[in-house]
């Protein structure tokens, strides 16, 4: 069965740095694109960033744009987000998403998502 779980959230400073990671299993990762998408109390779902399957293409949401880096390790079956320049705004529930093929990471299409990690920037 396909199996995402997340790991690395925490409390940051504002302009501090966290590096998420999401640990798959129970189907081929480096045929699926992967996303990252994140919901903050009272808020909908945020579409954060996205990774093509061989990590050729990406996306990032323009909110976290120039500070955030998605990343793969399909050796490991392993996604990324490196946040760097953490604001408070950034705080939320962070969810990883296997994506409906090897291009689509678009998460309303995505099948599976993790139970998410927590991020919260607080001074």
């Amino acid at each position: 069965q396909v199996q995402l779980v997340e790991s690395g959230g925490g409390l940051a400073q504002p302009g501090g740095s966290l590096r998420l990671s999401c640990a798959t299993s129970g189907f081929t990762f480096s045929s699926y694109a992967m996303s990252w998408a994140r919901q903050a109390p009272g808020k909908g779902i945020e579409w954060v960033s996205g990774i093509y399957s061989d990590g050729s293409a990406t996306y990032y949401a323009d909110s976290v744009k120039g500070r955030f880096t998605i990343s793969r390790d399909n050796a490991k079956n392993t996604v990324y987000l490196q946040m760097n320049r953490l604001k408070p705004e950034d705080t939320a529930l962070y969810y990883c998403g296997k994506g409906s093929s090897y291009s689509d990471y678009d998460p309303r299409r995505a099948p599976y998502w993790g139970q998410g990690t927590q991020v919260t920037v607080s001074s």
